[in-house]
C-alpha cells in the first residue's frame, strides 16, 4: 500500500487522470518502476504532470513518511480497493484515494449530512443537537465537516445519540481544525466512527481545500440537512452538490428577519424539503417511528436495569 500512498500523494495531477492511469497501469507500483517512455506512449498525462510523476520517484524518504503515516494510525484506500467507498464512486468527480483514521461509513446503512452556519444561533444549535441525536439513535450515521456551529453540534448530538459519525476535513486528518475541537475529534474516534479527508497527512487547513471537500460529505450521504445558511455559504455549496449528485435536500425554515435563514429559505423556495421535526423527517424515509429504534430501546434496557438494581439496595 506504500505506492499507493505515493501516488495519492502527488500534487498538480488530477484525480480523474490518476484513476484512469492506475486502471491502464494495473497497480500504483506499477506507475512507480514504469519508464519515461513507456508512461508516455500512454497519452494520459500532459508534460508538466509527467514531469511531477517522474520527480516524485526520485525521493528516497517514501518508506519513512509511510511508516511514520501508519504510525498515526492513518490508513490509505485508494480508488480500485474494495474497502473505497462505494458512494463515492458514483460521483463525477471522486477523490483519488481516501485518508482515514478509524473507520469509514458502512456504505450499506442509511447517512445523512447535517451541514450549516459555523456563526449558527441558539434555534440552529438546537436542531441541529435534536436532528443529531434522533437520526442516530434510529442507525443512521451522521455525515459533517467537523466545523465550528451546526457541524459539529450535529456530530455531537449523533454521539449522545449512540451513533457513529464521520468528519470529512479540509485538512489532513492528523490536523484537527478547529483546534478546540479536538474533543469532538478524538470522541468521534472513540465511539466507532471516522475522520476522513482526500489530502495527505499533515496538510494545513487552507481556504481552497474546503469547497471541494463538501462534494465528499455530500456524496458519502443519502440526503443533506442544512439548519442555517447564509445566501451565500460553504452549505449551499454542499446543497447544490448534493441536488448535483442526485441527493435529497432539506432545509430549516427560519425567521425572514435571520440573515442566517437566508439561505435555508431560498433552499425551502427552490423545492428542498422542509425540515419540521426529526420525526416527520424519518416518516418520509420510510423509517417507523412508532416503533423505538434499536439503540434507544437498548439504552432503555439498561436503564431500567441500573434503577432496579439501586432500588433493590
Amino acid at each position: 500500500m506504500k505506492y499507493e500512498y505515493w501516488f495519492a500523494g502527488i500534487r498538480n495531477i488530477p484525480d480523474r487522470t490518476k484513476i484512469k492511469l492506475k486502471e491502464k497501469a494495473g497497480t500504483a507500483e506499477a506507475i512507480y518502476y514504469i519508464e519515461e517512455t513507456a508512461l508516455r506512449k500512454m497519452q494520459l498525462l500532459k508534460e508538466q504532470e509527467i514531469w511531477k510523476l517522474l520527480e516524485a520517484k526520485k525521493k528516497e524518504e517514501l518508506d519513512r513518511n509511510y511508516g511514520a503515516m501508519r504510525q498515526k494510525g492513518i490508513s490509505v484506500i485508494p480508488w480500485g480497493e474494495k474497502e473505497y467507498p462505494g458512494r463515492l464512486k458514483e460521483i463525477y468527480d471522486p477523490p483519488y484515494a481516501l485518508y482515514v483514521k478509524g473507520k469509514l461509513p458502512d456504505n450499506t446503512a442509511r447517512a445523512a449530512a447535517i451541514v450549516g452556519a459555523r456563526s449558527c444561533t441558539p434555534y440552529g444549535e438546537k436542531y441541529a443537537l435534536e436532528y443529531g441525536k434522533k437520526l442516530a439513535e434510529c442507525g443512521i450515521q451522521v455525515i459533517s465537516g467537523l466545523a465550528r456551529g451546526v457541524d459539529g453540534i450535529g456530530q455531537r448530538g449523533a454521539l449522545l445519540g449512540g451513533g457513529k459519525t464521520f468528519a470529512v476535513l479540509g485538512s489532513g486528518v492528523d490536523v484537527c481544525y478547529p483546534k478546540n475541537h479536538m474533543g469532538l475529534y478524538l470522541d468521534i474516534l472513540e465511539q466507532e466512527g471516522g475522520i476522513l479527508s482526500e489530502l495527505p497527512p499533515g496538510t494545513p487547513p487552507l481556504p481552497q481545500h474546503f469547497p471541494r471537500r463538501n462534494r465528499i460529505i455530500s456524496a458519502l450521504s443519502d440526503i443533506v440537512l442544512v439548519m442555517e445558511a447564509r445566501e451565500r455559504s460553504g452549505s449551499l455549496i454542499t446543497a447544490d452538490l448534493a441536488l448535483e449528485q442526485g441527493k435529497d435536500v432539506y432545509a430549516l425554515p427560519g425567521s425572514l428577519d435571520s440573515p442566517l435563514s437566508a439561505g435555508c429559505n431560498q433552499l425551502i423556495q427552490q423545492g428542498a424539503g422542509i425540515l419540521l421535526n426529526p420525526e416527520n423527517l424519518l416518516e418520509e424515509w420510510g423509517i417507523e417511528t412508532n416503533v423505538l429504534c434499536r439503540n434507544t430501546e437498548t439504552k432503555n434496557e439498561k436503564n431500567k436495569k441500573v434503577l432496579d438494581k439501586r432500588t433493590a439496595i
